[in-house]
């Protein structure tokens, strides 16, 4: 049965979103009674992560919010399919923190595989997710032209590809596995233009 908007999933999924990326700020910590400008200049792996982490929490919220806007109606597949996403973005602060904890430590492989696994599994359902939504305009509302129903998905279409990628670099350097992760954000970020195209 379908909803006759998409008002609820929205709504749900803002909260998600936004909790996931406060949680992000709990990775930075100090301890009183140290140098204060060293502690501070020894985070530099959690700065890296909150900045990776937050960047695509925010891409994957202004894309979903996009996509959602196409949609005439959502119905339980579909709401179970984004609670599956969600379920995810919600994950993220924990592989985050290890990043932050490991990042040129002892772990680091195990941290950045967590990190990157769990990148490459949001990519995976989010593509399904909108591949269900679009895949013969199931939900798509009547007045989106088929053009922008198919710009979306071409915008999505290199995202599992290109985690992969990040997770196999991770072999070889769980650094430049994460400094590649947050490249790819900075890249989602001005192509959320591609939408429109």
């Amino acid at each position: 049965m379908d909803a006759p908007g998409t008002g609820r999933l929205e709504a749900f999924s803002d909260g998600v979103f936004s909790i996931a990326a406060t949680l992000l700020v709990l990775e930075f910590t100090v301890t009183s009674g140290r140098d204060l400008d060293t502690q501070l200049l020894h985070l530099w792996p959690a700065y890296l992560a909150y900045a990776t982490s937050f960047l695509t929490i925010g891409i994957i919220w202004i894309n979903h919010h996009y996509c959602v806007e196409q949609m005439a109606r959502a119905n339980r597949t579909l709401m179970f399919l984004n609670l599956l996403l969600l379920l995810t973005v919600a994950f993220l602060p924990f592989p985050t923190r290890l990043v932050a904890q490991y990042l040129q430590k002892t772990g680091e492989r195990s941290a950045v595989y967590a990190y990157d696994g769990t990148l490459v599994l949001m990519a995976v359902i989010y593509n399904i997710w909108w591949r269900y939504a679009s895949t013969g305009r199931r939900l798509i509302a009547e007045n989106v032209p088929d053009s922008g129903v198919q710009a979306i998905t071409r915008a999505f279409n290199p995202g599992v590809p290109m985690y992969g990628a990040v997770f196999l670099l991770a072999v070889w350097s769980p650094l430049a596995s994460v400094a590649l992760t947050f490249a790819i954000a900075a890249f989602y970020l001005p192509s959320a233009a591609l939408f429109d195209r």
